[in-house]
């Protein structure tokens, strides 16, 4: 997926601002979101690349506006009210409420939506690693190119390494979880992940300075052998 969220290498938006002795949290709502985020977290209502796939559906100006809980948020309210958890409209009606009329207004029924899970429809947050072994298709040393892929859906190829050469520094041959099938539950497509090696002005061309590197990790689907040139 092509969007604002995926910025790395992108000019125009200034410094980075630097706050000295910055808070953990700006405001008290944050707090609450990373509470809440980490309590949902261990519910089995969602993985954390649906998560992280429903961040990148956001509009560009409110992604860019609403601050990192704010993206949170966004991603909390819709899946669960895609789930039939939690639903747009009774999360509005408690906020036109305000705090006096939450008091009074009656707990939200389970009746008619899908809550509780059964444990058979749980889904693993996390667990990216799976400890068995595969077989890897590329080996330390080898140049590959990242494929240039434009998917519909979420993928962890950033867009600047795209079409880039680079060189496989290290492999990781136990199976991981392909983030890219995983966030819309299309499988876990287990494979090995690459640590590759790029020149700055392999991504940045010749303006960039001389002997920078950035190492890049990569699933198996997102390289492909690169073209010797002579």
């Amino acid at each position: 997926m092509n969007g604002i969220h995926d910025m790395g290498g992108l000019h125009g938006f200034g410094a980075v601002p630097i706050e000295t002795d910055e808070p953990v949290f700006h405001s008290r709502w944050e707090s609450r979101v990373y509470a809440l985020t980490q309590v949902i977290d261990t519910a089995g209502i969602w993985n954390l690349d649906e998560h992280r796939h429903e961040i990148e559906k956001m509009d560009a100006a409110a992604y860019l506006t609403v601050r990192y809980y704010g993206r949170w948020l966004f991603a909390m309210e819709r899946l669960l009210d895609r789930k039939n958890i939690v639903r747009t409209h009774e999360v509005e009606r408690r906020i036109e409420g305000g705090a006096e009329g939450a008091q009074t207004q009656d707990p939200l029924s389970a009746i008619g939506r899908s809550w509780p899970l059964s444990d058979h429809q749980k889904i693993r947050w996390g667990a990216w690693r799976h400890e068995v072994a595969v077989q890897p298709k590329y080996s330390v040393g080898q140049s590959v190119c990242v494929r240039n892929m434009h998917p519909e859906g979420h993928t962890r190829v950033t867009a600047y390494t795209r079409g880039r050469v680079g060189t496989v520094a290290a492999v990781n041959a136990q199976a991981w979880v392909l983030p890219d099938t995983r966030a819309d539950h299309r499988g876990e497509n287990l494979q090995p992940v690459y640590n590759v090696r790029f020149s700055a002005t392999e991504l940045w061309g010749p303006q960039a300075e001389a002997n920078p590197f950035m190492r890049i990790d990569l699933s198996e689907d997102h390289p492909e052998t690169a073209e010797v040139t002579s």
